[in-house]
């Protein structure tokens, strides 16, 4: 059975995310005789794709690239061998129209995509401890430099005492995420559940956050069904067991999908320059008012940004957090770009001289 005739929105990967669009940029690889599908869960060079005939195990050999960049992730759209044995081959995949890409924990300074082609980055906290806002500051960045939508998702809501204390707590993140929603939800109550599930409705959802944040909780209360396993965190530290191992792409019943992730230990940026000024929209505006266009915001004269540290406007911890990422993110890109690090050592050289001179003329002061 072809599928070419039919509508769109009644392909039946159209609840996958199938759009117009999409077709267009397969109609290439449809003339070739090559099967649409999505990739939903990979595993050691072999993938899943849901296609309209059902899901099919694909090889990944023929798309393995150098860049790690380019590996094949889950959300992707790939053009599959329309039959075969099993597994099949992926023969290329789709240009992807957004990758949440992080930062790897090994010393080559690669970058390790998590999900593609996500409308919306979901970034689950849970409210049994101390609000991490640096952590959430970060998430958001690689959100927002994904080319998703972020969203906040304070979890285990039922958890907190008092109705005024979780509004506070609610305040505090949307003082940190300036543009991002803000939901406080409860799985065990189904408190917030139905709003959640409403903004996970318009596409492609990817669940982020660390062991322990009731990821998948939060899945199954959006499946409608125990799904994903759930074990209970560590009572010495609160801390998950990660049962989640894989990213796998969920259906959801009121519509979209979601990608349920492994928790994150660690959040490294990859080139989030973009990112981290949308976290710090309000920093970024007061640099335009500063007296001089690079102001470091350290102890220039007509800073704006310092001063609207001392009037109380901008809290310190937040230039603090800014000052952290965007220096993390000039070194991450400086590993893998030679003018940018020529850029840095004159920076670090001119800095060191000032600092020289200044500590020179102090003591000239104190002869």
């Amino acid at each position: 059975m072809s599928f070419s005739s039919v509508p769109v929105s009644s392909h039946p990967l159209a609840v996958y995310g199938w759009d117009a669009d999409w077709e267009a940029e397969f109609a290439p690889f449809a003339e070739q005789g090559l099967l649409p599908g999505r990739v939903v869960r990979v595993d050691r060079g072999l993938c899943d794709v849901i296609t309209a005939f059902g899901t099919v195990r694909a090889d990944t050999e023929f798309v393995v690239p150098r860049d790690p960049m380019k590996v094949v992730c889950t959300g992707d759209w790939a053009a599959v061998d329309p039959e075969g044995g099993s597994p099949r081959y992926v023969r290329t995949l789709l240009p992807r129209r957004t990758a949440f890409v992080r930062s790897t924990s090994s010393k080559r300074s690669e970058g390790q995509i998590l999900a593609a082609n996500v409308d919306h980055a979901i970034v689950a906290v849970a409210l049994t401890g101390e609000l991490d806002l640096g952590r959430i500051e970060r998430f958001l960045a690689l959100a927002w430099e994904s080319g998703a939508q972020p969203v906040v998702v304070l979890t285990k809501a039922d958890l907190v005492p008092d109705a005024v204390g979780l509004s506070y707590l609610v305040q505090d993140v949307e003082t940190t995420a300036p543009g991002v929603p803000v939901l406080s939800v409860s799985a065990a109550t189904g408190e917030g559940i139905d709003v959640l599930a409403a903004v996970a409705a318009g596409g492609t959802s990817v669940l982020l956050g660390q062991s322990g944040a009731g990821k998948s909780t939060l899945a199954n209360a959006l499946l409608g069904e125990d799904v994903m396993d759930v074990r209970a965190t560590r009572d010495v530290d609160g801390k998950g067991r990660h049962t989640t191992t894989t990213r796998n792409l969920l259906v959801l019943p009121g519509g979209g999908v979601l990608i349920d992730t492994p928790g994150l230990r660690g959040v490294g940026l990859w080139d989030a320059q973009t990112g981290v000024g949308q976290v710090f929209a309000e920093i970024e505006e007061l640099a335009g008012r500063c007296r001089f266009h690079d102001c470091a915001h350290t102890a220039e004269p007509g800073c704006a940004v310092l001063a609207a540290v001392d009037s109380g406007e901008l809290p310190e911890r937040r230039l603090d957090s800014y000052r952290k990422l965007m220096r993390e993110n000039q070194w991450i890109v400086a590993k893998t770009d030679a003018r940018v690090r020529a850029e840095l050592r004159r920076d670090w050289k001119r800095k060191g001289a000032e600092g020289k001179a200044a500590m020179e003329a102090k003591r000239g002061r104190r002869a």
